[in-house]
């Protein structure tokens, strides 16, 4: 007679916990943009292991994985926490994380603070954990944005896209299709292979094969022209402010649509920048771990980044598709220097920036702008922007972003034809 046999749990229990939901649990942390620290001064995360630890913890907790009964005993009978059952339960977790490439750890710094900050003070041969940092790697990164592409597409009643034949052309542009039956009208491309089985099935297997108009299938295809992009992202402090996240969910798109153009479109190119104070290109490796920056809004500096970018790229389409929720309030002069002025739309920051637009236009760079925020002025701007241009303008919520990005990006792609 089969006996089972029950026993209290153990730190080993844990072993097959499942790295991917648990990388999916933990990516508000890892995407974490500084909302939580909005006076953070750090351009770019500085997660500790000790951090993590916290996180993990919380998500086990919050995903009921371990209950408050079973931390208090893994507590138990430790001097203190880092001698403790669950301290070493939570450095396995991490070493699997490790190991299995989804995070990467750097040895720490004995000159650094807490803070990342320089201390002179601290003897060179300190061992502090505190100071030991950790970075996402391309694998998270790619998973993330797979994660939220997944969780978008199925908000937009959309299971996938491309699951059709694909074929590149000598023009570079990409053909996508299925076939089906012939109608008036249709272009005579004809699916050799398709109206064969077809005759086959209503007659059978034999020489000759009698064709009928009803068996003959023409190829359907889509036509994908190429493009470039580039996503142009506001993190200026606003981004974080008056108690809503914008700018992680802004992160999250950027990541669901890089997956997309890898996976859908390898023809397509996307670059990121970051405006603020300045703007900067930053890797899409690197965006997981980007945080809200500079105070100010540098629009100008941006749209002209974007154009450098551009400019080298060789492609049948060039766009800009840039997420802000703040009017225009900076402007890099022509010796480096850096204006500001976040009091109603300054007029030379207006007219420099309008100029900019003007250049898009000229080069055949479409702008769209998706708007996180209502702001009189916002709006004004980006209308004349929107006008200028012959683009769109989206009045979008974070909740919403991810959706309106997909689809006006596929949508301005794509063309059926027959």
């Amino acid at each position: 007679m089969p006996v089972t046999k029950y026993s209290r749990f153990t730190p080993g229990d844990l072993d097959d916990l499942s790295l991917e939901d648990l990388v999916q649990q933990l990516s508000e942390y890892l995407l974490g943009s500084g909302f939580q620290d909005m006076f953070s001064v750090h351009p770019l995360g500085d997660h500790t292991l000790s951090e993590l630890q916290e996180a993990i913890l919380n998500a086990l907790l919050e995903h009921d994985t371990l209950s408050s009964e079973t931390i208090e005993k893994l507590l138990s009978n430790a001097g203190d926490f880092e001698s403790s059952e669950l301290a070493q339960l939570l450095n396995r977790i991490i070493e699997r994380m490790q190991n299995e490439d989804y995070i990467r750890v750097s040895p720490p710094d004995p000159d650094l603070t807490a803070a990342g900050m320089v201390d002179p003070s601290k003897p060179a041969d300190a061992d502090d954990k505190r100071q030991v940092r950790f970075e996402v790697t391309d694998k998270t990164v790619d998973f993330l944005g797979y994660k939220t592409l997944r969780d978008l597409l199925a908000g937009l009643g959309k299971a996938s896209f491309g699951q059709h034949e694909t074929k590149e052309l000598a023009s570079g542009v990409e053909v996508v299709g299925s076939s089906k039956p012939y109608s008036f009208g249709d272009t005579l491309n004809l699916d050799v292979t398709s109206t064969l089985l077809s005759a086959i099935g209503r007659n059978g297997i034999g020489v000759p094969i009698e064709l009928e108009p009803s068996d003959l299938y023409v190829h359907q295809a889509e036509y994908r022209s190429s493009c470039a992009t580039v996503l142009m992202l506001d993190c200026s402090h606003s981004m974080i402010l008056y108690g809503e996240d914008r700018f992680t969910p802004a992160k999250r798109v950027a990541l669901a649509l890089a997956h997309l153009i890898r996976t859908q479109f390898p023809g397509d190119s996307l670059h990121l920048v970051l405006f603020h104070d300045s703007a900067e290109e930053v890797p899409l490796s690197k965006l997981a771990s980007v945080r809200v920056g500079p105070y100010y809004t540098n629009t100008c500096e941006g749209l002209r980044l974007a154009q450098r970018i551009l400019a080298r790229q060789q492609k049948d389409m060039r766009q800009i598709i840039m997420i802000t929720d703040g009017k225009p309030s900076a402007l890099t002069l022509e010796n480096g220097s850096i204006y500001k002025n976040p009091f109603g739309l300054d007029p030379l920051v207006i007219d420099q920036t309008f100029q900019e637009v003007f250049a898009c236009r000229r080069s055949g760079v479409l702008i769209n702008t998706f708007m996180l925020a209502r702001d009189f002025m916002l709006v004004g701007f980006v209308k004349k922007v929107t006008e200028i241009v012959r683009g769109k303008a989206y009045f979008t919520t974070p909740d919403s972003l991810g959706q309106y990005v997909l689809m006006d990006y596929v949508n301005k792609k794509i063309r059926s034809v027959h």
